[in-house]
């Protein structure tokens, strides 16, 4: 950087510096996703090529990234664990969130045409932020919670579609018939009503995909799906764990 009398400005910069000896995970989330699918005609409840395209993005950043070890998806959102003695950008968590939801949005713009027919509309945004564990625990802690959260939603999303688009129910009324339900009466009626056995669903509509390090590359496609929740990747020869 140039020396110069204005390099004083660069005093008004904020030490955002991350705590060492923690696990950084990156949590990347579309943001207006509910318009963008509606806009490009997403399947309801599950588009399998749009989540597969999430993967594929989320692809670019585990192979960018040596420090993430592990990643976990759902829906719009993907999250990133890092190694815990990950220096990655000197630990700044503005630098990290930026470079992660940067590349994660450039590469889903750059892979649509792979797995989308329709061409994009308009450019998805997503956020980006930082959150700080200090033990395994927390991780495992955190990325149930996150899974509990794809296994919170889509039965519910599931039934909602069913009603509206076999049932022919308003919104409204899909929304009304399903409050107050629990996941046992959403799978009775989606078995009684549609016949639809909730638990052969793709696992990757049930449980969301986990990114792993891996010596071996799935052959991935627009019309394949995994028939696992578990996606593996070549870009690191030597599988990497947690460390304590």
């Amino acid at each position: 950087m140039a020396n110069s009398k204005f390099q004083y400005t660069r005093e008004f910069e904020l030490d955002d510096s991350l705590l060492r000896d923690c696990f950084i995970v990156v949590r990347i989330d579309g943001k207006g996703f509910h318009k963008f699918s509606t806009a490009h005609n997403f399947e309801k409840p599950n588009d399998a090529n749009a989540l597969m395209l999430m993967n594929r993005a989320a692809q670019a950043v585990f192979e960018e990234y040596p420090d993430v070890v592990v990643a976990y998806g759902e829906s719009d959102e993907y999250s990133f664990v890092l190694r815990r003695d990950s220096a990655l950008y000197t630990r700044r968590a503005s630098k990290i969130a930026t470079s992660f939801a940067s590349l994660f949005a450039a590469s889903y713009v750059f892979y649509w045409p792979q797995f989308m027919s329709t061409p994009m509309l308009y450019p998805p945004s997503f956020d980006g932020r930082c959150v700080l564990y200090p033990t395994r625990r927390h991780v495992r802690d955190y990325l149930s919670w996150r899974q509990a959260d794809c296994h919170i939603n889509n039965p519910h999303n599931t039934c909602y579609w069913a009603l509206i688009q076999q049932s022919g129910m308003s919104p409204t009324d899909a929304m009304q018939r399903l409050t107050g339900t629990d996941s046992g009466d959403k799978n009775e009626l989606l078995f009684s009503s549609y016949g639809i056995n909730y638990n052969q669903l793709p696992a990757m509509f049930r449980k969301g995909t986990t990114l792993l390090r891996c010596s071996w590359r799935p052959r991935w496609s627009a019309t394949t799906a995994p028939s696992s929740s578990v996606a593996s990747l070549a870009s690191c020869r030597t599988t990497k764990t947690l460390s304590a």
